[in-house]
């Protein structure tokens, strides 16, 4: 039972944060979709599905946070001046992202 809510949790989570995750992968190397899928697939033992995926790189793109272009046969994806300013106030913001998810769970810090 506790294994199923940890795989669910997982799901939900990465999901949650899906556009972060790539934010962060694209600030290191361009990517594919299918690339992503697959990064996630060995870095967090999640299949996140293509649908997922490309609807949040699609959402991305038109909000000038990544720029998509062809590459044979391939979309390929690279972070953008504003998607790299956002992640960077992302990073800044990683110890109040910390607190808010202490607080949800209710831990106490040692």
């Amino acid at each position: 039972m506790a294994q199923k809510i940890v795989e669910e949790l997982r799901g939900r989570t990465i999901k949650s944060f899906l556009d972060i995750l790539i934010l962060s992968q694209l600030s290191e190397v361009t990517m594919s979709g299918y690339d992503l899928i697959a990064l996630i697939h060995k870095k967090f033992d999640y299949l996140v599905s293509s649908g997922t995926v490309y609807s949040t790189l699609y959402s991305m793109e038109r909000n000038g946070l990544i720029k998509g272009s062809y590459e044979e046969r391939k979309r390929i994806y690279v972070l953008t001046k504003k998607g790299m300013e956002d992640l960077q106030s992302i990073k800044r913001a990683n110890g109040e992202i910390r607190n808010l998810l202490r607080n949800i769970l209710q831990l106490k810090t040692t």
